[in-house]
């Protein structure tokens, strides 16, 4: 099948899934108005740079992109994000058109103004068909537009992402994988950490309080900001940002972890929290959005509502506290994941959603 992506190039989701594509032999085009990033594309993936950048690019390489894809003639064409990239596709009218929904798409931008909402509306009801990642997305999309939503998980290749004990000392660390942006929580989890660190004392617990070390994996406009944040709680000195690594390095980054967190204020879905179960890591996360699918309360994690500060605080003190908690958590996380969300199942489905645009 000849395949047309209409996607973010820098974004890992769109690498994953295009990349699959093509190791299943399929031939896989992308088009895009944004440059590879760190995460690579496979080979035989054809990448098609259109020359306006976002935003007029949405509008302004219809003429473009359609001269590219009336040449390619492809089966299909799969546009990933609602919005911007959604934009394009309905300006293009290239049947059939499958929609992925992201997450900020459907989450953020429609009310931002009423004019955002009326074009959603439009990208939404102009394709053939929508897949969305999470239950808690379609639900959201649902707002905007009647009509059948598969969703597809974006799963975990647990054959890549899975625990190696690497860690060679006895600290307890506490991590995230994120971008440092305010809809990702990092603040939370600062102040998260320095209050446990308090509590720790408090319950003259010093000793565990001295082993805990806090791991901010990503790059955003907030580093500065929450830097200085955690000055203010008095943990900067425990405090590790080691800015954005590849996709393929998250796993040694997660191996250096024995807690994961993520306190997102809104969150599509939960990947990150995924590959961090898979890696055997128990997790902390806030009750917003697609998490809850993501994590079992209890066994897998802890879910907390976002102004639940002291719940956060004392399900970091059980895990800290408690090595074996830890591990059974941990193991029945990666078991959730293996059970619920293999990669390649995903990738079989979005597949089976191909063959019924197509034929």
């Amino acid at each position: 099948m000849k395949i047309c992506f209409l996607a973010p190039a820098s974004v890992i989701h769109t690498v994953r899934w295009v990349n699959a594509m093509a190791q299943r032999n399929h031939d896989v085009h992308l088009l895009t108005m944004h440059g590879e990033d760190m995460d690579k594309f496979d080979d035989r993936v054809t990448i098609h740079l259109l020359k306006i950048r976002p935003p007029f690019g949405y509008y302004f390489n219809v003429m473009e992109a359609k001269r590219i894809i009336e040449k390619l003639k492809p089966d299909l064409l799969h546009t990933h994000y609602a919005s911007g990239y959604g934009t394009l596709a309905r300006l293009i009218n290239y049947p059939p058109t499958l929609l992925s929904v992201w997450g900020s798409d459907v989450y953020l931008f429609p009310y931002e103004s009423k004019s955002k909402e009326k074009t959603l509306r439009k990208n939404l009801s102009a394709v053939d068909h929508i897949t969305s990642t999470s239950i808690d997305m379609k639900r959201q999309t649902e707002l905007f537009v009647t009509r059948p939503i598969d969703v597809i998980p974006f799963g975990i290749e647990t054959n890549r992402f899975r625990p190696k004990k690497t860690k060679v000392d006895d600290t307890i660390v506490i991590g995230t994988v994120r971008k440092l942006e305010p809809v990702y929580g990092i603040d939370i989890l600062i102040k998260a950490t320095g209050l446990l660190i308090q509590r720790l004392k408090e319950q003259s617990q010093t000793g565990i309080a001295d082993q805990i070390r806090l791991k901010i994996v990503g790059k955003g406009p907030q580093q500065q900001e929450l830097e200085k944040l955690a000055e203010e709680y008095h943990i900067r000195h425990m405090t590790e940002f080691t800015g954005q690594v590849p996709n393929d390095q998250v796993i040694d980054e997660l191996n250096q972890m024995d807690i994961f967190a993520a306190f997102s204020r809104s969150e599509s879905f939960g990947v990150a929290v995924l590959e961090a179960s898979a890696c055997e890591l128990p997790v902390v996360v806030s009750d917003v959005g697609g998490l809850p699918e993501v994590v079992q309360h209890g066994e897998t994690g802890f879910i907390h509502s976002l102004d639940d500060m002291d719940g956060m605080v004392a399900s970091f003190i059980q895990l800290v506290s408690n090595q074996e908690k830890r591990q059974q958590m941990g193991e029945k996380g990666r078991s959730f994941v293996e059970q619920h969300y293999k990669w390649q199942e995903n990738v079989s489905k979005m597949e089976e959603t191909y063959h019924e645009l197509v034929h």
